[in-house]
C-alpha cells in the first residue's frame, strides 16, 4: 500500500487539525509500503520541517502560503501534477476539495475529518453525496460518532462512514510527577486547589463560562494553558485575580501542567459545538484521560461519546456558571470521587493512542481495499426536501449572522429522513 498524505496547510502549525493530521500520518507511515507528504511550504527548509515532523518525504505543493483560498485551490488542482500522485494506491486528506479533484483524475480516496460538513454547511450536502458515493472514494474516517451519523444522514453507505477516534502520545506523560511536586514545579503554592485549562484561550471555547465559575471560586486556582496574546477573552481573564495566564506551551512542557491540575477542565459549553463547529469531541479528551488527574466536561452529545458521569469523569449542563461551580466543588472536595474518576479515565486512555488509531486506520483501509465498491443509491425525495430546506435555513442564518456554521438545532429540526438512514 502507497499512501500520498495531502495537507492543505503550511507545516508546523499548533493547530489541533494539524496534529491529528500528522500524527496519524507519521504512525500510518510505517504501516505502508511508501508515503509522502505533499504540503505548501514558503521554502524547501519549511518543506524539510514538515518532512521531519511527518517522518516521511514532503512534497512542496505548487501553491503560495496566502492568500488561505488561493492555497487551498492550487494544492487540489496541482497535486495531480506529482508524480506520486500517480504512484500512490490512495490520496489521504482532510480537505473535500482535494478529495474531489484526486476523485475526478482517477486516484481512490481515503477522507479523515472531524467536522460534520452536511449539518454545518448544508448548501454543499448534494456534491457531499455525490462525492462520498463515488465508487473510488472508499472511506470517510470521522473522529466521533456525532459526526459519522450527519454524514448517515444524507443516505451514505454505512460500510464508507467509519468512527476512529483521535489519540494522544504515550511518550508525553511516560514520567508522573505527583500532584504537590507538578504544583511546586509550576509555582502554585502548597496546598491550593487548582483548574487546568490546556488549549486556545478566545472566545470560541467556552471560556465565558470558566471565567465566571472563576470568580466565585476565590479559593481555586485557574491555569488556562494556552494563551497566545491579547485576545478579549485574555483580557476578561487578567481581571480575575485567581486566573493564571499561561502562554503556549510545546507537547513535553504540558505534562506538569496536567499533572499539577487537581481537576483538568474542558469547558463546559454547548457553543463550541453548535456555534461556531469548530471543536467536536476536543482533541484534549484523550490527553486529560491519560494523565490520572480527574475530568470536568459539559454534557454535551460529543463529549458524552468518551466521558462517562460519575464513572470517568464529572459532567455538569453547559453554560451554566453555578453548574460548574458545583462540579468543581464536587471533585475537589472528595477526594475518593476524584482518584475513582481519574483511575477509570486513565484505564479507557489505553484505547486511544495513536498507534491504536493508526492500525485500526490501516485495517480499515485495506479492508475497503478490498472489497467490492458499494452501488451508489439515488437521493429520496425526502432527502431533497430536507437539503432545500436546510439550506435555506443557512441562507437565512447566514445573512442575519455572518456565520457560515449552521447551529445543530436548525439545522436537524427540519431532518424528516427514513429511519433506516440512521444509525
Amino acid at each position: 500500500m502507497k499512501i500520498l498524505f495531502a495537507f492543505e496547510n503550511a507545516l508546523p502549525s499548533t493547530h489541533a487539525d494539524a496534529e491529528v493530521f500528522v500524527t496519524t500520518a507519521k504512525y500510518l507511515a510505517p504501516l505502508t509500503a511508501q508515503s509522502w507528504l505533499h504540503v505548501p511550504s514558503a521554502d524547501r527548509a519549511g518543506c524539510a520541517t514538515a518532512a521531519a515532523l511527518a517522518r516521511m518525504p514532503a512534497i512542496r505543493a505548487y501553491a503560495p502560503i496566502r492568500p488561505a483560498a488561493l492555497r487551498h485551490l492550487l494544492c487540489g488542482l496541482t497535486i495531480v501534477l506529482r508524480r506520486e500522485f500517480r504512484r500512490a494506491d490512495l490520496i489521504y486528506t482532510r480537505n473535500l476539495w482535494v478529495a474531489w479533484v484526486a476523485v475526478l483524475c482517477g486516484q481512490r480516496v481515503v477522507f479523515d475529518h472531524y467536522r460534520p460538513w452536511p449539518e454545518q454547511i448544508p448548501p454543499l450536502q448534494l456534491w457531499i453525496y455525490r462525492l462520498l458515493c463515488h465508487p473510488r472514494f472508499l472511506v470517510n474516517i470521522c473522529h466521533s460518532q456525532y459526526t459519522r451519523r450527519r454524514y448517515l444522514d444524507l443516505g451514505i453507505p454505512r460500510c464508507k462512514l467509519h468512527c476512529v477516534r483521535s489519540g494522544f502520545e504515550p511518550q508525553l506523560l511516560r514520567t508522573p510527577i505527583p500532584l504537590e511536586s507538578a504544583k511546586a514545579q509550576i509555582g502554585v503554592e502548597k496546598g491550593t486547589k487548582t483548574v487546568v485549562y490546556t488549549g486556545r484561550v478566545n472566545h470560541m471555547k467556552g471560556l465565558a463560562t470558566v471565567i465566571e465559575a472563576a470568580r466565585r471560586l476565590a479559593d481555586v486556582q485557574f491555569i488556562l494553558v494556552g494563551s497566545t496574546g491579547g485576545g478579549p477573552i485574555e483580557a476578561v481573564a487578567r481581571a480575575v485575580t485567581n486566573i493564571r495566564l499561561v502562554p503556549w506551551q510545546a507537547p513535553e512542557a504540558l505534562a506538569r501542567f496536567l499533572f499539577a491540575a487537581d481537576v483538568l477542565l474542558i469547558p463546559p459549553s454547548a457553543r463550541p459545538l453548535a456555534e461556531f463547529g469548530s471543536t467536536v469531541l476536543p482533541l484534549k479528551t484523550f490527553l486529560y484521560m491519560a494523565s490520572g488527574r480527574p475530568i470536568v466536561a459539559g454534557d454535551t452529545p460529543d463529549v458524552r461519546e468518551v466521558l462517562r458521569h460519575g464513572e470517568n469523569a464529572f459532567l455538569c449542563r453547559p453554560d451554566c456558571p453555578d453548574a460548574l461551580v458545583d462540579a468543581i466543588r464536587a471533585v475537589t472536595g472528595d477526594p475518593s470521587l476524584a482518584e475513582r474518576l481519574a483511575a477509570t479515565a486513565l484505564a479507557d486512555s489505553r484505547d486511544f493512542t495513536w498507534q491504536t488509531r493508526a492500525d485500526r486506520i490501516a485495517a480499515l483501509i485495506t479492508d475497503r481495499l478490498q472489497s467490492v465498491p458499494a452501488e451508489p443509491r439515488r437521493w429520496s425525495r425526502a432527502h431533497f426536501r430536507a437539503w432545500l430546506s436546510q439550506s435555506w435555513r443557512w441562507v437565512l442564518h447566514f445573512v442575519r449572522n455572518r456565520s457560515w456554521v449552521l447551529p445543530p438545532r436548525a439545522a436537524l429540526a427540519d431532518s424528516s429522513l427514513p429511519p433506516t438512514e440512521h444509525e
